[in-house]
Order: structure tokens, then sequence, then C-alpha cells
């Protein structure tokens, strides 16, 4: 294997870079976007169970806010629980969009990275000619020995650019596939919380006089 990088030239350091930035961003989206942790479970029932028992303060604010970008989009909500049910929307709608952001962290460099892989790859591909090419013209084509040396340099670059680029392009479809599908769920949870917070409450009955002297009389 270090036979191979030493004979793709330097044209491989850019490529094998893009590897190890793609390879450290996979790792840490397929972490980050675990359902279980944008989605813990039960989180959305135990949440409007808060709300209609009107059971909440900064101290469950901030927890929840902290927990996971479910949380942090109910906290949103919660924090403006008493206004009208269009603020409330607005809020969800402001803060939905910083947490889509997060979310798609990193996603942009990992399609940069599928990106430019092949044309990283093709750049080494020219070097190569180029290579053994100059190659031919100092000493003819009677030595092969270098005319393989550029056309090896070649072909281990467009490998490696296009072994780099296309997982990297599949898996950022995938992330985004995935956000996309956390969105739509959010976004049902999020109508469903705001479905409580704008139900009417009950109003509290009023005692009557009858029933004040019924509860004089029984004291």
């Amino acid at each position: 294997m270090l036979e191979i990088l030493l004979a793709g030239g330097w044209a491989l350091l850019p490529i094998l870079i893009c590897s190890f930035v793609a390879l450290a961003i996979i790792l840490e989206r397929f972490w980050a976007l675990r359902r279980s942790s944008v989605f813990p479970p039960g989180l959305g029932a135990e949440v409007r169970e808060w709300a209609r028992s009107a059971s909440l303060d900064a101290s469950h604010l901030e927890a929840l806010e902290k927990g996971s970008p479910l949380g942090e989009l109910f906290a949103g909500a919660l924090a403006v629980r008493d206004r009208p049910r269009e603020l409330i929307k607005e809020r969800i709608e402001d803060t939905g969009r910083h947490v889509v952001h997060r979310m798609e962290r990193y996603l942009n460099t990992l399609g940069t990275v599928a990106l430019i892989g092949p044309l990283l790859g093709l750049l080494g591909t020219v070097i190569g000619l180029i290579r053994m090419f100059m190659g031919v013209m100092a000493g003819g084509i009677g030595d092969p020995t270098k005319m393989a040396g550029g056309i090896g340099e070649a072909l281990i670059c467009t490998a490696f650019g296009l072994v780099v680029s296309i997982p990297a392009y599949v898996l950022h479809r995938y992330f985004r596939s995935k956000v996309g599908g956390y969105v739509v769920q959010m976004e049902k949870e999020a109508t469903a919380l705001l479905d409580d917070l704008s139900a009417p409450r009950p109003a509290p009955r009023r005692r009557t006089a009858a029933s004040e002297a019924a509860t004089s009389q029984a004291g």
C-alpha cells in the first residue's frame, strides 16, 4: 500500500486529505444524527403532558433545550406558550431553522469532497501524463519504465479520487435524506404541541351561593 501511495506522487496528497476530512464528517454525522439523539423516546408525549398540566419552569426548559434537537424545538415553543397561536408558530419556525441548520452541519463540506474528488483525480491523471510525455521527450520511447511511472501515477490518482468521492456522495445524499425525514417528524410533533398550547383552557367553576351555603352547613 505504501508503494502505491508513493507511486501516486504529490498529486495524491490532496485526495488523501479529502479522504480524512470525509471520514471524520461521516463518523461525526452518524453519531450526531442517531434517532435516539434527535428523537428521545417518549419526549413528545411527556412535553405535551407538561404543557397541559402547566408544570414547567426555567430548569425544565433549559434541560429540554440542551437535551436534543426536538427538545430545543419544544423549548422554543414553550418559552412563549402564553402568547397567541401565531406568535408561538413563528417561534417554532424560527427555532426549527436553527435546529435544521445544526443537523445539516458539515454536509456541505462532505458534498464538496464528493465533488472535487474526481477533479483531483483528473488533476493527478494530467500530471502523470505530462510526466510520461516529458520522459518520452527526454529519452525517447526506448525505455518503457519512464512511461510506466507516469501512467501509474495517472491511474492511481484517478482511482483514489473515485474511491473517495463515490462514498462521500452516497453518504451525503443519505444524510440529507435522513435530515429531511427528521424535519417532517419534527413538524408533526411541533404541530401537536402547538394544538395543545392553543387549546382553550377550561374555565374554573364559579361557586354559587347555594353551594357555598351547603359547604358552610356541612362544616
